[in-house]
Parts: C-alpha cells; structure tokens; sequence
C-alpha cells in the first residue's frame, strides 16, 4: 500500500473535548515541534529546500515558513478565546501567503520565530484551568472551535509538517 504523501501522519482527529492526560500529550507534541523541524531540515541544501514534499505540494521552505504563519495565527486565537467571549476570528489564505516574497527567504527566522513562539504557546497552554479548556472561538468557515478541538488540531499540525520534511528526507536518501 503506498502511503498517502499529503497526510504521511493521518488525517486529524478533532475532538471536541479532551481529556487532560490528552491535553498534556498535546502540549508536549507542540513544545516538541521546532526541535523536530530544526531536526528535519539540518544540513538540507538551498536546492533541497526548494523541493516540494510532494508532488503539487508545497517546497520544504514553504512549509517551515507555513508553521510559523500558522502557529503565529493559532496562538492569537488561543488568547482571543481566553479573553473575549466566543470571538470571530479572521481567517487568513494559507496558499496564498505560502507565495508571498517572504516564504522564499531563507528558514532561520522562521526557525528562531517558531521557537520563541513556542516557548510562550507553551507556557500559556499549560497554565489554562481546566474549566477554561470548553471556551471557544468562531472561525467564519467552520464554527464554533473549542480550545481543547483547537489544542488537537496543532498538536497534529507540528507533527504532519515535520512527517512531510522527514519522509521527503528518506524517500530521496538525503542524509
């Protein structure tokens, strides 16, 4: 069976609640992250930065510059949850902000920004009551988020990215 090159790690699983032995899984997952990537792009190449993870994909640069336009995005909604009264958040084109000049620049600030935002993601996250974990926000194209479905949902996000890099990595024997 050939495995799926677009969800090398699954596809997310989203529950509305979590536990908190869950909870604590997931936010060792996101304060894993930027360790795990700068893992999987050691010692790439310019060129081997510019190759997409899959065919159609995005480039391994792209992505690094991804994780952190999105984390960034998350932690905002994270404390707009936790401070307003179920916000609308704004969603924002991914696809179109992997294009902008600044995804084709060079992966150490993104790098740097991913762990610096991580430090605080982190310390946030582990110190919400647990009460705290049911508030939500609004995304205009998908509902109601629970910060516990939110929680998941980047969990698995670091993780998918890092599968596209790491695969890529074994599938072309780059060492």
């Amino acid at each position: 069976m050939e495995a799926d090159l677009r969800f090398p790690i699954g596809k997310p699983e989203r529950p509305e609640k979590l536990t908190e032995a869950q909870r604590r899984e997931c936010i060792q997952a996101i304060a894993e992250t930027p360790g795990k990537l700068k893992a999987a792009v050691a010692g790439l190449s310019q060129q081997q930065l510019d190759t997409p993870y899959r065919p159609g994909g995005w480039t391994v640069r792209q992505v690094v510059h991804h994780l952190a336009d999105s984390h960034m995005n998350s932690f905002t909604r994270f404390k707009l949850a936790l401070t307003e009264n179920e916000p609308t958040i704004k969603p924002y084109q991914e696809a179109l902000w992997a294009e902008l000049p600044d995804s084709k620049e060079p992966i150490e600030s993104s790098l740097t920004l991913l762990d610096s935002l991580h430090q605080r993601w982190v310390s946030l996250l582990k110190a919400i009551p647990p009460a705290d974990w049911a508030r939500k926000f609004n995304h205009p194209e998908s509902g109601p988020q629970s910060l516990d479905k939110a929680l998941a949902l980047y969990s698995w996000h670091g993780r998918h990215h890092v599968a596209h890099i790491a695969s890529l990595r074994e599938r072309n024997g780059w060492k």
